[in-house]
């Protein structure tokens, strides 16, 4: 953590704060006096030297509550009206249009212009006599400049750009969705296309937009009242005031994991100063930050179905009787950015009924890192808490890992003894050491319950007054709110939880391929238990230094409806006879995304199982390495004899249902080929094909 910078924002967000509660703000005054607080406390994690630093998020702290009070008896300011609304559009519209205009798209710009005086007649009708003249300027304004768009438009088009280049100077045009190093086969990009947005290429989140409204969930159904647009419930909406892990607050929507990933996604914005959420929002500015959009329409990025896609939505979001939000939000409720991030991901998963997800497959929409899962449990045997935790320590803090976890089954008596919610992602947001003990601070996507435990806030038995200075933790001052964060050390989080997320910066591998591909249901077997000859087949070659290097393969399957078939990757020993599974890092038995993500460190060739082939899995193969790679399909130019057999008998690792033997440049003659099973005596069905790239005849021996 920048030290420096986060005195900087704790001065920032006081200033900000104290000029709100000044003028009477008391909403907004409390999310920067919370902010400020939480800077203070991470800048004496990262070891300011600034003198009484929790005497100063106390005193911000106590004025929080005090506002609170303030709040409850102060009366909301009228939201504005119709007509204001509609000038504001007026203007966000021309403003966009000027940006057009300099970039040389005439064409989008006269369109914009021509909705802001559309817009601007259809409100004059306005009794505000000063409104009325700001709506007639306007409207002269933008009528004038997109009549003189037409006219260069018509002159000749060397003229045309001459002219147009001699008044403007050259043109800064951004490209929003840049794909990287990673590439896709020609022949093979339809299972891309088949899936792609259904929006209209091109089109930009600027004129008035209405989406067909997500489905509700049960919880938001029984208490449901109406859609409604952020300045129907808010007076000055925003997208972003700051990011902020803390400011994030999950409803009735049983997405935890999304919103877990959303915060730590935040957190490691704020930490570390890269735009993992902000640049993900658009439209944006010049600045390229996210900016509110008065008339409703907005993208969001998310790496679906193996490539960076623009999910487009409106802003309609839904309410209670109260005109309580029911769906997630910021704690300061002018800010848009985590209900409308939270939006574009439930309409990519077929609405805000949704049945739950893991922070692998959330975090790698939202920021396309690479996923893997440790279980701590189950029949998991190679898990070292020691080295598990020195791993997990040394990555976080140099920025290359983002890090959720999640409990497991458990009876409501045990969650309420622990301050614990059965089978509930939770975002790690530090993890330290002090004198051998190990702690994360994680954080409940509710904001609110926290760890009932050893060295929970109301412990008094555990907490030392040096480890509460190196943690710069305050009990009291926790006790105060319940913001659904805490400090838990490592032994019990792998006593009471079940799993952990991981998932890593692909900034750390230089070499990347990718292909995009389907898996036709109607060519290969409808199970594929006794031969694995017609499933999809690679070859990976890797230049590394002896010894081996790490290889990750990450498998994503196409959303393409709800229809739910498992996928994984699994390699064979080249020249053996045996096929061994990879320990797959991800599952992906619920849910209606799947990655599958597998690191090993040979080079081999792989293929893909599926116990069950019913219907086309269309699928994108991604591989990341920090040598020079190749990946590619294998040929079938060989003679390749299979033994797949109808498992009957315990043959122990030996055999795994299935068996090949590869042979190149077999001389012409007769063979003889000899199934047989490990222990004598034993007999069971099973099949034996030959594939050859020449004739052969096969024929039973007597």
């Amino acid at each position: 953590m920048d030290c420096t910078a986060l005195e900087l924002d704790a001065i920032k967000f006081a200033k900000s704060a104290v000029l709100h509660d000044q003028k009477g703000k008391y909403n907004e005054a409390v999310f920067y006096y919370k902010e400020a607080a939480q800077a203070l406390i991470y800048a004496g994690m990262a070891g300011s030297k600034l003198e009484n630093i929790q005497d100063k998020v106390n005193e911000y702290l106590d004025r929080v509550q005090t506002l609170l009070s303030a709040v409850q008896a102060q009366s909301s300011d009228p939201l504005k009206s119709k007509h204001q609304l509609d000038l504001e559009r007026a203007y966000f519209l021309v403003t966009q249009a000027f940006e057009e205009d300099e970039k040389e798209n005439a064409d989008e710009a006269i369109e914009l212009y021509t909705q802001a005086v559309e817009l601007c007649i259809q409100t004059s009708e306005t009794s505000d006599q000063a409104l009325q003249g700001k709506l007639k300027q306007l409207a002269r304004q933008a009528l004038d400049r997109a009549e003189g768009l037409k006219d260069s438009l018509s002159k000749p088009a060397n003229q045309d750009k001459a002219a147009f280049s001699a008044s403007k100077g050259p043109a800064q045009v951004t490209q929003f969705f840049p794909l990287g190093p990673d590439f896709s086969l020609q022949d093979k990009a339809q299972p891309v296309r088949a899936v792609q947005s259904s929006e209209p290429q091109g089109q930009l989140p600027l004129c008035a937009f209405l989406s067909p409204l997500p489905a509700l969930s049960p919880k938001q159904k029984a208490v449901f009242s109406r859609w409604v647009r952020p300045d129907d419930i808010c007076n000055n909406p925003t997208m972003i005031y700051t990011v902020s892990s803390f400011s994030i607050k999950q409803t009735v929507v049983s997405d935890c994991s999304f919103i877990a990933s959303l915060a730590i996604s935040a957190a490691y914005e704020r930490r570390y100063n890269k735009k993992l959420i902000t640049s993900i929002i658009y439209p944006q500015n010049r600045k390229g930050e996210p900016e509110y959009n008065p008339c409703g329409k907005y993208m969001v990025k998310l790496h679906i179905n193996g490539v960076p896609r623009k999910v487009i939505i409106d802003d309609f979001l839904p309410v209670d009787r109260n005109g309580e939000l029911l769906c997630s939000y910021s704690s300061n409720r002018n800010e848009l950015w985590v209900s409308l991030i939270e939006k574009a991901y439930m309409k990519v998963m077929g609405g805000y009924d949704f049945p739950g997800s893991n922070s692998n497959i959330d975090l790698h929409a939202l920021t396309g890192w690479i996923p893997e899962r440790i279980a701590m449990h189950s029949d998991n045997q190679s898990f070292n808490k020691d080295d598990t935790f020195r791993m997990l320590y040394q990555r976080f803090h140099r920025g290359d890992v983002l890090i959720t976890t999640a409990t497991g089954v458990m009876t409501e008596e045990e969650g309420e003894k622990w301050g614990l919610v059965p089978t509930h992602a939770y975002a790690v947001l530090d993890i330290r050491e002090y004198k051998g003990k190990c702690f994360l601070l994680l954080k409940n996507p509710w904001s609110h319950l926290r760890w009932k435990g050893r060295y929970s806030e109301r412990d008094e038995k555990n907490w030392t007054p040096d480890l509460l200075k190196y943690l710069n933790f305050d009990p009291k001052t926790a006790q105060k709110f319940d913001n659904g964060v805490f400090w838990i050390i490592w032994e019990d989080l792998c006593q009471y939880y079940d799993v952990i997320y991981l998932s890593w910066n692909p900034a750390l591998f230089k070499e990347s391929s990718c292909i995009h591909s389907s898996w036709d249901g109607k060519q290969g077997p409808v199970k594929d238990v006794y031969s694995l000859a017609n499933n999809p087949q690679f070859k990976l070659e890797v230049q590394c230094p002896q010894g081996g290097a790490a290889v990750w393969v990450l498998l994503t399957r196409h959303i393409t409806d709800k229809v739910l078939q498992q996928i994984t990757v699994q390699y064979a020993i080249k020249k053996h006879c045996y096929l061994y599974e990879i320990a797959s890092n991800v599952s992906c038995h619920t849910g209606n995304s799947g990655n599958v993500s597998s690191h090993f460190f040979t080079v081999n060739d792989f293929f893909f199982s599926c116990p069950q082939t019913e219907h086309t899995i269309n699928y994108t193969l991604r591989v990341r390495h920090n040598q020079f790679k190749v990946l590619c399909r294998i040929d079938s130019k060989r003679l390749i004899v299979i033994l797949p057999y109808i498992t009957e008998f315990d043959l122990f690792i030996l055999r795994c249902g299935f068996c090949y033997m590869e042979v190149e440049n077999l001389p012409a003659g007769i063979y003889n080929v000899v199934p047989s099973t490990f222990l004598p005596k034993q007999e069971g069905p099973f099949f034996l094909d030959f594939s050859s790239a020449t004739p052969l005849r096969v024929s039973q021996l007597q």
